[in-house]
């Protein structure tokens, strides 16, 4: 696979704001760490990078996005 085929993978309506959300994660964790200087905002950037990278890698797999969406809705659905 080339990098023009990788690319219009990215850029695919299933995997664009994946893809969107990871790259600004990384620029925010940049800015973080290298201008900011803030270590508790740069970890807070980084596992937020990690998620969007697992959200994005998800796509690639039938049906894991749902299955995973509806594993989340029943472990946190709660009535108060």
């Amino acid at each position: 696979m080339g990098p023009k085929q990788q690319l219009r993978m990215m850029l695919d309506p299933v995997r664009v704001y994946a893809t969107a959300i990871y790259g600004g994660c990384v620029l925010v964790a940049l800015v973080c760490a290298l201008l900011i200087h803030s270590k508790i905002l740069t970890i807070i950037a980084i596992i937020c990078e990690i998620c969007a990278l697992f959200w994005y890698s998800l796509s690639y797999i039938p049906f894991a996005r749902r299955m995973v969406s509806e594993v989340t809705i029943r472990l946190f659905d709660t009535e108060i």
